[in-house]
């Protein structure tokens, strides 16, 4: 069975290094003139699909953003899920879930095995409970072609307070992650199929990304403020493995199709240029 990384490197190399996320929250429901219910939602979610999926390599659908409208939202985003993977984008399911033994174990199941409705190519995860914990995860991606990426250095303020703070070996939390990932990816060829978050608004990192072999989802990009070339400064010599992803400052343009199309392809433009400025 193909990797995940395999598949990732390919269809990077054929469309491009762009993420488009789906996240129909009520503003840009109201900005395109959708109600915010399940039919704005499936509107929303479709008319991303008919614009963005037979171009991006990579599309991401925030979970949260369906399953507030419950059962039937759920079924929206299976449904989207599938128009997705019939247009051959891979899809990366935002869910960042993370917890212990037969739960995680059942959140694998639910995302990563193909017997499931919302069976998707790779998810995200938080392992803020131990690397170590998701194993259940990590497990059942390579018996299936899947791919995880793992929470290591975030956007928000808030994450410093845990990602930033030292371990016995003084070694940052982070840091940790990432060597735990980086062992998980060892020997891979093209690429590990286990990938890191990590942020574009973070600057300077101070840590060592160098042994990953896998991806780095670099989130942040656009609405959030940063620039594709903020990504020079936050992953130096690691960025030929960098995924950059857009979500507002792309899903703003609709609900025209031809927008949203113009708007990836300027952000694709735009991070192509950055990427390879080394």
């Amino acid at each position: 069975m193909e990797t995940f990384g395999a598949r990732l490197h390919r269809a990077v190399t054929e469309r491009g290094p762009l993420c488009v996320g789906i996240d129909p929250h009520p503003g840009l429901l109201a900005r395109w003139g959708l109600p915010d219910d399940v039919t704005g939602l499936d509107r929303f979610a479709r008319t991303v699909v008919e614009a963005l999926g037979d171009r991006v390599a990579v599309i991401k659908p925030q979970s949260a953003f369906f399953e507030r409208f419950g059962a039937r939202g759920v079924e929206i985003l299976e449904s989207t899920i599938r128009q997705l993977r019939d247009s051959g984008s891979l899809v990366l399911l935002d869910v960042k879930r993370g917890d212990i033994g037969s739960t995680v174990a059942a959140y694998a199941a639910a995302y990563l095995d193909p017997s499931s409705p919302l069976y998707v190519d790779a998810v995200t995860a938080s392992p803020y409970l131990g690397v170590g914990s998701l194993a259940p995860m990590f497990e059942l991606a390579a018996a299936h072609g899947g791919g995880v990426f793992v929470l290591a250095l975030t956007s928000n303020p808030e994450g410093a307070a845990v990602q930033r703070a030292r371990a016995a070996d003084g070694r940052t939390v982070a840091q940790t992650v990432i060597d735990e990932i980086s062992q998980l990816n060892a020997g891979a060829e093209p690429l590990g199929s286990f990938g890191l978050v990590v942020g574009a608004t973070i600057g300077d990192t101070g840590h060592d990304l160098s042994a990953v072999n896998g991806p780095l989802l670099s989130p942040g990009l656009g609405a959030q403020g940063a620039t594709p070339a903020d990504l020079r400064l936050v992953f130096g010599s690691s960025l030929p493995t960098v995924l950059p992803s857009y979500s507002r400052k792309v899903l703003g343009a609709g609900p025209d199709v031809d927008a949203l199309r113009a708007a990836a392809e300027r952000a694709l433009a735009d991070c192509r240029a950055a990427l390879a400025a080394r």
